[in-house]
């Protein structure tokens, strides 16, 4: 029978660890042809826009799609998961938190790939929900000691750093500007919805890694046009997705000053297909938007657990 695993079966499930190894299988396969993997999709009213990923990893026997609704009174995410040999209900799975550890996880992935190894000092531009995952997956790729973390929101900013100096065992501090988190930073990562760009590429120091993960619409942009001219290689998730909501990258690609040819996808560079870091000095980038196999990859592993654990809730439908 199709289970129903909820939040908290979720939280109870789910590591960074596990989410790492997913999200960069996912990605090995996606690179491999092995995988099918569609942009997002969107329906917007006045007051709610559904938002629509969708995929399949054949190699786990497993096709579906996450669907979530945003609305001034918040966000809803449902995972739909089906055995792709049969077309059966695998499970339905609420999907926040399983959304926030595989958007860190990716980040993650992509520093273990393109940042240096002794990166030891991170900078971050946002103090929300999807912050967490983000922090969680840089100290478990790299032996980070210090996390510079800037806001808005003060009070936030304060409770946010407190909290994941405890959960993280490292020391998380607030900043009181976007040039403080930037310099002397060997990692800065983006996890908000600006709508213009958060800081100055005079600020990034030669071998830096970006991790930009809130542009992914139109409207948003974290990086200016000097920051992207500094970076190389500018490596995506998604060539296809990219080129339809990577609102850092899509203002040059129109006027011709970034070039579609010259992006890499995550998954050539872990098969070796493309390069990803060559030197040391080089201010690498991987642009996020976020894609159905990487939930798809988390939410089979996780499944898995539940019913090795005896977790979840038979659903009366889909067997």
């Amino acid at each position: 029978m199709a289970l129903f695993l909820t939040e908290k079966d979720v939280e109870q499930l789910l590591t960074m660890p596990l989410a790492l190894a997913a999200v960069e299988d996912a990605h090995g396969q996606l690179s491999s042809s092995d995988a099918c993997d569609v942009p997002r999709q969107r329906t917007r009213l006045p007051q709610t826009t559904l938002h629509i990923l969708q995929g399949a990893l054949p190699q786990l026997d497993v096709i579906g799609y996450k669907a979530y609704t945003s609305n001034r009174s918040g966000v809803r995410f449902l995972l739909h998961l089906f055995q792709a040999s049969t077309g059966r209900l695998r499970a339905v799975i609420e999907a926040d938190r399983l959304g926030m550890m595989r958007t860190g996880a990716a980040s993650g992935v992509a520093t273990r790939w393109l940042a240096r190894a002794d990166a030891q000092v991170a900078g971050v531009f946002g103090a929300g929900w999807q912050a967490e995952g983000h922090l969680e997956a840089l100290v478990a790729v790299r032996p980070v000691r210090r996390v510079k973390v800037h806001a808005r929101n003060v009070e936030r900013l304060t409770a946010f750093c407190a909290r994941m100096s405890e959960r993280l065992r490292i020391d998380v501090v607030p900043c009181a500007s976007p040039e403080e988190v930037v310099r002397g930073s060997d990692i800065v990562s983006t996890v908000t919805t600006s709508s213009t760009p958060l800081f100055s590429a005079d600020w990034l120091s030669p071998g830096t890694h970006v991790n930009a993960a809130g542009s992914n619409s139109l409207i948003r942009r974290e990086l200016g046009e000097d920051v992207l001219k500094r970076c190389s290689p500018i490596v995506v998730d998604s060539l296809e997705t990219a080129l339809r909501e990577a609102g850092d990258l899509l203002p040059l690609l129109e006027k011709g000053r970034l070039q579609a040819r010259g992006l890499v996808e995550l998954g050539d560079v872990i098969c070796g297909r493309r390069r990803g870091r060559s030197t040391a000095d080089e201010i690498t980038l991987f642009e996020s938007q976020g894609l159905a196999v990487q939930d798809l990859a988390v939410a089979v592993r996780v499944e898995a657990l539940a019913r090795e654990r005896g977790l979840g809730v038979e659903l009366p439908y889909g067997g």
